[in-house]
């Protein structure tokens, strides 16, 4: 399976790849449980007539070119905004939902700034504790600390 990987970053990279001698490569699990599902696999067939497609490769070169080709990316259908739609078409709110996403953006930047003053905080808290570690052993020494 590692291979196959190293493979396909290969093919993605641009790269030309040749297989030589498919029918020594190695499927993981036992021989019987891979048989069964290439055999459902191949079933998979127009039920009103068969000769119609899709047609299974058998040959061991054809059935790996499957694999590699289930492994690339392809070109999806493009997309619309439901937000984009709806105002062409006449939803008078856009303007409105906008400003919350700005209310949005400005929450983002607080919690980063609190996040940071929150790490600024504990690292103090270690440099005052490195510092006040002779005066701690003295003090639990008399019991003033527990």
């Amino acid at each position: 399976k590692m291979e196959v990987h190293v493979l396909v970053l290969d093919v993605l990279l641009g790269q030309k790849v040749v297989i030589v001698h498919c029918e020594g490569i190695n499927i993981s699990g036992n021989f019987y449980r891979n048989k069964l599902k290439y055999l459902a696999f191949l079933r998979k067939r127009i039920n009103t007539n068969p000769s119609r497609g899709p047609y299974r490769f058998r040959a061991p070169s054809r059935m790996f070119w499957w694999t590699v080709r289930g492994m690339l990316p392809y070109k999806t259908k493009q997309f619309a905004y439901m937000g984009r739609l709806a105002y062409e078409v006449g939803w008078k709110y856009q303007a409105v939902t906008s400003t919350l996403e700005e209310r949005k953006e400005k929450a983002k930047i607080h919690y980063q700034k609190k996040k940071q003053l929150v790490r600024l905080r504990k690292q103090a808290e270690k440099n005052v504790e490195k510092k006040s570690d002779k005066f701690t052993e003295i003090f639990k020494t008399h019991g003033l600390l527990v």
